[in-house]
């Protein structure tokens, strides 16, 4: 018996010993300063002595109240106090008595304030102990109806509906509409494949933003949405009425499950969602996405955009039996909680969107006066020329005009001369959209790698000719990668700006400093010429010559060719004249249109020399200029670093843009940033207007107003037909 009894007695003082193991890392001298304590002052033994019961029992309590909350948290402790079959008081005390045992030195003696000193470092190492095992209860997030980037929401709780809208509009008649090319899935999600017009609309976000505002959005599945102040986390609740359209409630495993599956199988939005590292359930309604830098406060407001898919859908069977694959891309008709749903379609050829009935979000603020169309058909074609025929005869309703020459001699049809189809130029669409439309050298090819044959390359692009004989003089020259806002470089740097790029003076062309960026000027003859004989001063530098009327390496003796491809042949008038005139200085320029499935294939692998691309930026550029212009996106297929942009001082921008603490410091480093992409020659900038043409039948009508930043299309409109 007294062997057995030993046993116990050691194991219950190795139990113990492991107990003090674990507090005796966090006792320092320190510690208790950092988590605030203040425990009673002691200046002399003396007074310890008069006031030590007091102190005896402060400090127990203290103690005590962290060993609780170790017990209570994610473990520490707790296996060696469920073994000692000890309570909770009586493992405080005996923590205590373990590391002080309350000895009665002689009252002058210091030992007393050594005891003192030291018992208030283990009080404070068993909060500090506590404090971090414990789980604390998160306090009630402070649920906002929106978020905005830039400036307050303009529409504040109870708002009825947008200014722009007329509630009392009609709903039903069909709106039709046209598209070019062809299509081969439903799946929302999906990088592959070629998505079918319109599959917003049977899809919902978290939030929607309006026309009329600059980057701000209000709830739309989630009611609303929080995050702290230093933005290192965002949490949206969704709103109970939401529903698929099966009748089930939209839940937060659906949320988790749409932002995994989308970084996972779509590699924009895997850049775009970067620095979103999880996403959880964190209540019956609610889901947080974690962070994995702060202070980024566009990252809510991109959240907001991200589609929503139900889960159970995916995830079961389709009507052949055979379990659904997001991975995959479907012509199933797909299911999702929008106002529309999928009626009937022709693959590649129609699709037919229908009105429903049962939508739960009818009656939302955000969708009040909107959704009218009981209807919404789309018909493809091989081009726009065939489809602006289509809109002529008059079997499409709406049609945006992007050549300015047929905008300006082409609609002498009757349906303009009677008056049944209006024309209008709006700017409202561009008022707060950055513009780059270029041609774009594929890096990736070694023929681009130099400079200085890109900068030759927009030597040979006379737009001033081609700006007169194609278009009557009705476009703009694009000089900046935001062309046409308050964001676009011009001048030479200066203020906060010059800063910015002297910080980075090792990794910036020293031309940025000194020379503002401009493009070549042409238009006549002599201007032609001396752009061409420019553009060949350039390529010798770079190690071609011109030899029997063929520019060729001077140590391989390759001829330089390169094929522009193109998605539309209403792109050659452009291209064709450009590669002609490239040809008089020795360069076989081809020019190749494909369809929109094998161009989309082939841009998505970077299988290309030279393509026509536009960016469109917003007015608060941020994490997706990453995948525009990031080192990282230049090989990752699929992105839209469509250049092979891979520069350290681009980097460096891009990040001082999206961490940026105010607004001035941001402006000020996207300007930076526009001037050292110019600087690279990456692309040969082309054209744009600051107006937007649009035609459309007196079938369809409009709010009386614009709304400030868009045209409200097709959301606001409605059918004449509609009762």
């Amino acid at each position: 018996m007294a062997e057995v009894k030993r046993v116990q007695r050691q194991t219950r003082v190795a139990l113990w010993r492991q107990i003090a193991d674990q507090v005796r890392e966090a006792i320092g001298s320190s510690v208790d300063n950092e988590i605030g304590i203040a425990p009673p002052k002691i200046t002399s033994a003396e007074e310890f002595c008069v006031n030590r019961h007091t102190l005896r029992n402060d400090f127990t309590a203290l103690t005590q109240d962290g060993i609780v909350r170790t017990l209570q948290g994610r473990g520490r402790l707790t296996e060696q106090q469920e073994k000692l079959k000890l309570p909770v008081v009586g493992l405080a005390h005996r923590l205590l008595r373990l590391y002080f045992p309350y000895s009665r030195p002689s009252r002058n003696s210091g030992l007393r304030i050594a005891f003192v000193g030291s018992r208030r470092r283990l009080v404070a190492a068993l909060v500090v102990l506590g404090a971090a095992a414990l789980p604390v209860k998160a306090q009630e997030p402070n649920f906002q109806i929106g978020s905005s980037v830039i400036s307050e929401l303009k529409y504040k709780p109870g708002f009825k509906h947008f200014d722009y809208v007329n509630p009392e509009a009609p709903k039903g008649g069909n709106l039709r509409l046209s598209a070019s090319g062809t299509y081969d899935t439903f799946n929302p999600l999906l990088s592959k494949g070629v998505k079918a017009v319109g599959l917003t609309l049977p899809f919902e976000t978290l939030m929607k933003s309006p026309d009329d505002e600059l980057l701000s959005s209000y709830g739309l599945l989630a009611e609303g949405v929080s995050f702290p102040e230093d933005v290192s986390r965002a949490t949206f609740r969704l709103r109970k009425e939401a529903q698929w359209a099966d009748g089930s409630s939209v839940t937060p495993e659906d949320v988790v499950f749409s932002f995994d599956r989308s970084k996972e199988l779509n590699q924009l939005l895997s850049n775009y969602y970067k620095h979103v590292v999880k996403a959880e359930k964190t209540g019956e309604r609610d889901v947080t996405f974690i962070f994995d830098e702060k202070n980024n406060k566009e990252l809510p407001n991109i959240l907001g955009q991200l589609t929503i898919v139900p889960k159970h859908w995916w995830e079961g069977t389709g009507p052949d039996g055979k379990p659904r694959d997001i991975s995959k891309t479907t012509l199933e008709p797909v299911m999702g909680s929008g106002p529309y749903k999928i009626a009937s379609f022709s693959p590649g050829a129609t699709i037919r969107y229908e009105l429903r009935d049962d939508y739960w979000g009818k009656d939302l603020n955000v969708n009040v006066g909107q959704n009218n169309f009981g209807s919404i058909t789309y018909t493809y074609f091989a081009d726009r020329d065939a489809q602006f025929e289509d809109f002529r005869a008059g079997n499409s309703d709406y049609w945006q005009e992007t050549t300015a020459a047929r905008w300006a001699t082409g609609y002498d049809f009757p349906g303009v001369k009677d008056g049944r189809v209006k024309k209008e130029d709006v700017a409202n669409p561009l008022r707060a959209k950055g513009v780059m439309q270029a041609l774009v050298p594929n890096m990736r090819r070694d023929l681009f790698k130099d400079i200085r044959v890109r900068k030759a390359l927009n030597y040979g692009f006379d737009f001033e000719e081609l700006n007169r004989s194609l278009a009557l003089n009705s476009y703009q020259r694009i000089n900046s990668y935001f062309w046409n806002t308050d964001l676009a470089s011009s001048g030479l740097p200066r203020e906060r700006e010059l800063e910015i790029l002297q910080g980075l003076k090792d990794k910036v062309p020293p031309e940025v400093f000194t020379t503002p960026y401009t493009n070549p000027v042409g238009g006549d003859p002599q201007k032609s010429r001396e752009n061409l004989r420019t553009a060949i001063s350039l390529l010798k530098e770079a190690g071609w010559q011109l030899k029997n009327n063929q520019m060729v390496n001077t140590k391989t003796s390759q001829p330089m060719s390169f094929e522009i491809l193109l998605p539309s042949p209403t792109l050659e008038r452009w291209a064709v004249p450009y590669a002609n005139t490239l040809k008089k200085i020795g360069i076989d320029a081809r020019v190749r249109t494909v369809d929109a499935s094998q161009y989309a294939n082939r841009v998505r692998s970077f299988d290309y020399d030279m393509i026509w691309n536009t960016w469109v930026e917003t007015m608060n550029p941020g994490n997706e200029q990453a995948m525009f212009w990031g080192s990282r996106s230049a090989n990752q297929q699929g992105s839209r670093n469509y250049a092979g942009i891979a520069n350290p001082a681009v980097d460096e921008l891009i990040r001082m843009i999206i961490f940026a603490p105010n607004r001035d410091e941001k402006v000020a480093a996207i300007k930076a940033m526009d001037r050292v992409l110019l600087a690279g020659n990456y692309v040969v900038p082309l054209y744009y207007r600051d107006t937007q043409s649009i035609a459309y039948w007196n079938t369809i009508t409009r709010p009386a107003e614009y709304p400030t930043y868009g045209l409200g299309f097709p959301d606001a409109w409605w059918s004449t037909t509609a009762k």
